[in-house]
C-alpha cells in the first residue's frame, strides 16, 4: 500500500480543476446536526518525497468525476446500511444505555448524549455489516456457530449481559468462584468444574459443509459483543478528547456539558468494561486487534497535540516539510479515526470464523481504513462550515496543507502547529481564499472509491450493496 496516500493526493489534485462535484466553501453554510468533536483517524500511506514544500507534479490520470448512468441506478438500489441491521442497533444501543444507567444516574446521561446519534453507531455498525456479508465464508464458520449454540446452552450470553449494579459487588471477591470462596478468613477447597450435559450441546457437525454466505444473514453473540465493545471504545475517546478540546476554547464547553471529572470518569469506565467484555470474546486475535486500537488512539492523539514538551526533549517542533506533514497527518488519521474502523471490522470476520490466509478479514480491514480516512478528511472539511466550532491548534489537516501549495506563507505556521498569536485566523483564511476544502472532499471521494473497490472480492448481497452505499454516506454527510 506504499505510495497510495500519494497516489491518491496527486489524482485529487487532477480533478479540482474539472471535477463536478458538490464541493462546500469555507464560507457556505451547510445544515447539520450540532458537531461533537469527534476524529477517528487515518494510516500513513505515502512514500517519502524531497523535503520541500513545492507542489506535487500532476498526474495525466484522473478518477471519473461523474457516476455513470448505471451505477446511479444501482446507488438508487442500494439497501439502506443502518435499516439493514436496525434490530441489531436497537439492541445495542438499549444495551449500552442499561449497562451504564445501572452505574450512575450520570453515566446514563453520558450515553444518552453520545450513543443516539447516527454519527456514533458507524463503527459498530460496520462489525455489524461485514459479520453479515462474511458469515458462513469462513473455513472455521461452522465450529463458531456450533461454539455459539453451547454458549446459549450454558447462560454464558446471560452472564456476560446482566447490570453491573448487584447486591453482592462489594462482597463477591470474583463472581465466576463459588460462593464459599469470597471470604479468606479461611483456605478454600478446589472443585472440579461442574460438566455440562451433554443433551445441553449440538453436536458439531461433521463433516462440515463446504464454506457459504449464510443465507438468511445471521450474527454471532460475539460479533454483537464486539460491537457493543467498538462503541463503547469509541465513546471513551470522545469524552476523552473532549478534556482535551475544553483547555483549548471556552466555545468547547457546548460540546462536553459534563465537564472534565465525569468525562474522564466517564471514559475509563468505559475502557474498563471493554476490556472485561473483551477477554471473554475468545481468540488470540481478536484481543489483539481491538487492544492495539486503545494504543492507536493514544498515539494518534500525541500526534494531533498542538504543543508536546518534555524534560528531556524540550518543547517538540511541528513538521518542517510539506511531505512531512503529509505523512504525519494521514498516520495520525489512521491512527485516531480509522484503525477502530479497520481493527474492528477484520475482527467481525475472524470471530466468524476467518482463518489464516483467508482474503475476507483482509477485505474488511482494507474496507475500514480507507472508509475511516475518507470519513475524517470529510470531518476536517466541517471545521470551515459556518456553524461548525473552528479549527483548532495542533497538527495541521487536509485543507490547510492543500491551501499551502496557493499560500507558501502558511509553511511556519504549520511548523509550529498553529499555535502562534493570530495562526488559526490567518489558516482559516488561507484555506477560504483557496482550493483547500474542495481538493480534501476530492480526495476523500478517492478513498472512498478504493473502500468500493476493495469489496469487489466479497459476494454479492444486499449487506455488500449496504456497503457500497455507506462509502457515499460517509463523503456526502453533514453531521
Amino acid at each position: 500500500m506504499q505510495g497510495l496516500g500519494r497516489s491518491l493526493r496527486v489524482s485529487a489534485s487532477t480533478r479540482i480543476s474539472r471535477s463536478s462535484i458538490p464541493c462546500t466553501s469555507g464560507g457556505s453554510a451547510v445544515t447539520r446536526h450540532k458537531r461533537r468533536k469527534v476524529s477517528v483517524l487515518a494510516q500513513k500511506t505515502a512514500t517519502t518525497e524531497p523535503a520541500a514544500w513545492t507542489r506535487p507534479k500532476q498526474d495525466p490520470l484522473a478518477f471519473p468525476t461523474e457516476p455513470s448512468p448505471s451505477s446511479k441506478t444501482q446507488q438508487r438500489l442500494r439497501p439502506d446500511p443502518f435499516r439493514l441491521v436496525s434490530p441489531e442497533l436497537n439492541v445495542l444501543r438499549s444495551n449500552l444505555l442499561g449497562l451504564l444507567g445501572s452505574a450512575h444516574p450520570g453515566l446514563a446521561e453520558i450515553a444518552e448524549y453520545y450513543f443516539l446519534h447516527p454519527s456514533k453507531q458507524l463503527r459498530s455498525l460496520l462489525v455489524l455489516l461485514f459479520a453479515r456479508a462474511t458469515n458462513g465464508l469462513g473455513r472455521d464458520w461452522q465450529l463458531r456457530h456450533w461454539e455459539a449454540g453451547t454458549e446459549a446452552h450454558g447462560g454464558r450470553a446471560e452472564e456476560l449481559d446482566r447490570p453491573l449494579r448487584s447486591s453482592e459487588t462489594l462482597s463477591d471477591c470474583n463472581p465466576n468462584m463459588p460462593d464459599h470462596t469470597a471470604s479468606f478468613a479461611k483456605p478454600f477447597e478446589l472443585r472440579r468444574p461442574s460438566a455440562v450435559k451433554a443433551t445441553s450441546i449440538p453436536p458439531f457437525p461433521h463433516p462440515p459443509p463446504l464454506p457459504t454466505l449464510i443465507t438468511p444473514p445471521m450474527l454471532l453473540p460475539t460479533q454483537m459483543r464486539l460491537a457493543q465493545i467498538v462503541e463503547m471504545i469509541h465513546v471513551a475517546l470522545l469524552l476523552h478528547q473532549n478534556i482535551s478540546d475544553a483547555s483549548k476554547s471556552p466555545s468547547s464547553d457546548s460540546q462536553n456539558p459534563f465537564g472534565n471529572k465525569l468525562s474522564i470518569l466517564g471514559g475509563d469506565f468505559l475502557l474498563g468494561r471493554a476490556s472485561t467484555v473483551l477477554s471473554h470474546l475468545g481468540g488470540g486475535e481478536v484481543v489483539e486487534l481491538i487492544a492495539s486500537v486503545i494504543s492507536n488512539l493514544v498515539e494518534g492523539e500525541f500526534l494531533g497535540m498542538d504543543k508536546v514538551q518534555t524534560p528531556g526533549l524540550g518543547v517538540m517542533e511541528g513538521p518542517r516539510t510539506r511531505e512531512e506533514a503529509w505523512d504525519l497527518y494521514l498516520r495520525k488519521t489512521y491512527l485516531k479515526s480509522a484503525s477502530l474502523m479497520a481493527k474492528g471490522a477484520r475482527a467481525s470476520v475472524v470471530l466468524g470464523g476467518c482463518g489464516e490466509n483467508e482474503v475476507w478479514k483482509e477485505v474488511a480491514y482494507a474496507y475500514g481504513r480507507s472508509l475511516g480516512i475518507a470519513y475524517q478528511l470529510i470531518e476536517d472539511t466541517l471545521d470551515y462550515d459556518a456553524c461548525s466550532p473552528g479549527l483548532q491548534p495542533g497538527l495541521a489537516t487536509a485543507p490547510v496543507l492543500y491551501a499551502l501549495e496557493e499560500h507558501p506563507e502558511l509553511k511556519h505556521l504549520i511548523a509550529r502547529n498553529l499555535t502562534g498569536t493570530g495562526d488559526i485566523e490567518a489558516a482559516i483564511q488561507c484555506v477560504q481564499q483557496s482550493s483547500g476544502v474542495e481538493r480534501t472532499r476530492l480526495l476523500a471521494h478517492a478513498y472512498a472509491e478504493k473502500a468500493r473497490e476493495t469489496l469487489q472480492r466479497l459476494p454479492d448481497s444486499d449487506t455488500k450493496l449496504a456497503l457500497e452505499g455507506l462509502t457515499e454516506t460517509v463523503i456526502t454527510r453533514t453531521w
